[in-house]
């Protein structure tokens, strides 16, 4: 929340009259210390470098060991799908509460995703779980993005969910069912862990994925996932923290 300042009451009499302090400006927060403004020469302004990445959730390490952060959040509506196990969608999960989202678990597992509810926000009911159907609107905003999980089997049905600004969908899909193309081809990004020879080939015609690629799919471990677009992709390593390993356990595939 914005703070303001507001002018000092008026004199009393007999008193100095005050000048009143000006109001800061709602979402420009606090003036900072005044400094004496530092000037650069034309000629000096190649030397400047400002390290510039994504912003986002840190959802992994990459093959370099640096943090693959992922826009969880956009001023558009969102389609992730995650052909995987439930640990990673739920490290997602709280990595997204973590920075102030809303989490809302649409799923008919709900003894797999109540306890990571009730431990993700200590008290406050910053992760939710819904079941089949029952999953209402969320009124997700920029101030209050909200993450949508379907963990609803290889077969989802369609969300009853309007597409909303700041509000990101994540079809968790323990594999890859009849309506797989339908639902691969509607997302905006999709992550990829182990799977079967012939599922890989078909995430490969979908996404267009190299052959080495699709070799590598059937053998990745628990904690790989490759996140893909048509026009990109990266593997990621899955790394959890001491209290997301508390809640969570180890890396697992299959639940």
């Amino acid at each position: 929340m914005a703070h303001q300042t507001y002018p000092a009451p008026g004199p009393t009499p007999g008193a100095e009259r005050r000048r009143p302090r000006p109001r800061i400006l709602p979402g420009f927060g606090l003036r900072g210390p005044r400094r004496e403004k530092h000037v650069l020469e034309a000629a000096d302004l190649g030397a400047l470098a400002f390290p510039v990445g994504d912003d986002g959730v840190v959802i992994g390490v990459d093959p370099q060991g640096l943090p693959a952060v992922l826009g969880l959040f956009r001023p558009g509506a969102y389609d992730l799908v995650l052909v995987g196990g439930v640990w990673t969608a739920q490290v997602i999960a709280l990595r997204a509460a973590a920075i102030g989202a809303r989490v809302a678990v649409e799923t008919a597992r709900a003894q797999l995703w109540g306890p990571m509810a009730q431990a993700a926000g200590g008290g406050q009911p910053c992760v939710t779980v819904h079941q089949v159907g029952r999953l209402g609107p969320q009124g997700a905003s920029v101030a209050s993005p909200v993450l949508v999980v379907r963990d609803l089997g290889a077969r989802p049905p369609r969300s009853r969910l309007s597409a909303a600004p700041w509000q990101t969908t994540l079809t968790l899909l323990p594999y890859l069912g009849p309506n797989a193309s339908r639902v691969l081809n509607a997302a905006d990004l999709v992550g990829v862990q182990r799977i079967m020879p012939q599922e890989a080939e078909l995430v490969g015609r979908v996404l267009s994925l190299p052959a080495e690629d699709v070799a590598a799919l059937p053998a990745l471990g628990d904690d790989l996932t490759l996140w893909a677009t048509r026009m990109r992709r990266q593997y990621v390593r899955a790394v959890a923290g001491p209290a997301e390993q508390q809640v969570l356990g180890g890396p697992r595939r299959m639940d």
